[in-house]
């Protein structure tokens, strides 16, 4: 590289870095996270009606204690994983507990009892039946 190249470089190498300091002297703010998960406190969620249940466009029933389980359960997890559980209270509780001691989830405070409450009531177990016996079928032996 020729001397006037890298004369060339260098100045261009010291201006962005002069640009960059009057950048950071007008917005010091600008590596700060803007929010903290303290700070939040409400979500807010949108709804789509289905049927005569209003189902969130999070995958949620909308229910009171819906924006917490948004925030609370959604940081680790897709809302599927908790869909498509059905636990009583007892189970959502033990299952809290759980990720509580070995996961690293946080003390959900005065928010724990409406979480349960909205996860039992909406995603409790469900009673289903035997299905129905098979008739009317021709069976064949196996050789």
């Amino acid at each position: 590289m020729t001397s006037r190249k890298k004369l060339l470089s260098v100045f261009v190498l010291l201006l962005a870095m002069i640009l960059g300091l009057f950048y950071l002297k007008k917005n010091p703010n600008i590596f700060k996270r803007s929010t903290s998960y303290e700070d939040i406190t409400e979500v807010e969620v949108s709804f789509i009606e289905l049927d005569s249940l209003t189902i969130s466009k999070s995958g949620f029933v909308n229910d009171i204690g819906v924006s917490q389980v948004i925030q609370n359960c959604t940081q680790c997890h897709s809302t599927k994983l908790v869909t498509q559980n059905r636990m009583s209270e007892e189970g959502w509780e033990s299952t809290i507990t759980w990720m509580q001691e070995t996961q690293n989830l946080w003390d959900l405070g005065q928010n724990h009892e409406r979480i349960v409450t909205y996860l039992a009531k909406n995603y409790g177990p469900e009673q289903k039946g035997r299905r129905q016996n098979l008739t009317n079928l021709e069976w064949y032996e196996l050789e």
